[in-house]
């Protein structure tokens, strides 16, 4: 196992003297867990191919963040919880549920991942690496997730807390909070205009497939989403693409949301856009 550990070693070395550890507030009693949450899939099994050429063995293959992942989601939920109920005590449940479905999504925590530099610190194979990994919203995303269940497992809640307070919550939380006061849509905008088109005791909102195009690897959705009027009538009001069906939906519903919005929607029928039924 002379090359493993070779490996091993030199990770564990470049790990000691690696700014991260400073940015997240925490040094870690086992650094192990903070390699393998900045481990890609990719890497691991290109690592573990390496070892039994090497070896002419078959050596268990070095571990990924996939795990970790599981368990980071679990725990930023359960903190970001909490951060929210006792700073924002006047809020109502659905409130609270708008704040904490922004602050853990895989959009914002791509941006607290920019903001680290993680893209920087990831460990990737050289195909991922080639294809522009450390650039990758989802890619960092995962990795946020991945360092946030190795604190908790070095250092208890703690750490956790320290880093998301001081990178996913405070820079951010204010403005979410003024959006929130002023009626902008957050997170589920599928459920916001839902809720919208409830209030104004309107029929609920449909989502119909309007096109899709590009190869299998990067298909593009076009949505239309659309509301009932009465038996057979179906206005449109917006449309919206995305990579999947469910990201063209939400785009939809958020281009609709923020038009009802600016317009008032003192009457929903007077702001609909006459859909062309093709």
């Amino acid at each position: 196992m002379q090359y493993s550990r070779r490996k091993g070693n030199q990770v564990m070395a470049e790990l000691a003297s690696n700014p991260l550890q400073a940015a997240l507030g925490h040094t870690f009693h086992e650094p192990q867990l903070l390699v393998k949450a900045l481990t890609h899939s990719s890497l691991a099994y290109e690592h573990t191919f390496e070892c039994r050429q090497a070896e002419g063995a078959n050596p268990l293959r070095e571990e990924d963040n996939e795990q970790l992942e599981f368990l980071g989601d679990a725990v930023l939920g359960l903190v970001v919880a909490e951060i929210l109920f006792r700073r924002f005590p006047d809020l109502h449940e659905g409130e609270w549920t708008r704040l904490r479905a922004s602050l853990v999504s895989r959009r914002h925590l791509a941006q607290v991942a920019s903001a680290l530099d993680l893209g920087s610190h990831l460990r990737l194979g050289r195909g991922e690496e080639r294809g522009g990994g450390r650039k990758k919203s989802t890619l960092l995303a995962n990795c946020v997730e991945a360092i946030i269940a190795a604190l908790y497992l070095d250092g208890g809640l703690a750490p956790v807390e320290g880093f998301v307070k001081e990178h996913v919550v405070a820079p951010y939380v204010n403005d979410l909070r003024q959006a929130l006061d002023r009626g902008v849509s957050l997170g589920d905008h599928k459920t916001a205009l839902q809720e919208l088109l409830q209030a104004q005791k309107t029929g609920p909102p449909d989502y119909v497939l309007r096109a899709e195009s590009g190869p299998d690897h990067r298909k593009r959705f076009l949505v239309e989403v659309r509301v009932t009027e009465g038996i057979g009538r179906a206005r449109a009001l917006a449309r919206g693409v995305g990579t999947t069906k469910k990201r063209a939906e939400q785009e939809a519903a958020r281009r609709a949301f923020e038009k009802l919005r600016k317009q008032g929607s003192p009457r929903l029928a007077e702001t609909l856009v006459e859909g062309n039924g093709s």
